[in-house]
């Protein structure tokens, strides 16, 4: 069973950064795709970025050019978050497909204070 593990969420500032992290149990190279989505309290669960496994990137346009997506050799991939706003707060889930089957993580909040 692959797992999904996401780190890096918090506090922080209007205008600050933070780094989440997407663990997986096995090689992120695994992925024909990993993406990342966001649930803010009392709405649906949107597209926040995506990255094949080419190294392709998308990101919805909300966060385009503040948001960057990356990932390491070895079994995690990255969403650095910068210059961070108030609708940026949400719990922020790791998605990743092998071929057709997708998984998620649990999720880490993210909270960014005025």
């Amino acid at each position: 069973q692959v797992q999904l593990v996401e780190s890096g969420g918090g506090l922080v500032q209007f205008g600050g950064s933070l780094r989440l992290s997407c663990t997986a149990s096995i090689s992120i190279f695994s992925f024909k795709v990993v993406a990342w989505y966001r649930q803010a309290p009392g709405k649906e669960r949107e597209f926040v970025a995506s990255m094949t496994a080419g190294g392709a990137t998308d990101y919805a346009a909300s966060v385009k050019g503040r948001f960057t997506m990356s990932k390491d050799i070895a079994n995690t991939a990255y969403l650095q978050m910068s210059d961070l706003k108030s609708e940026d707060t949400a719990v922020y889930y790791c998605r990743a497909f092998q071929g057709t089957v997708g998984y998620w993580g649990q999720g880490t909040q993210v909270t960014v204070s005025s």
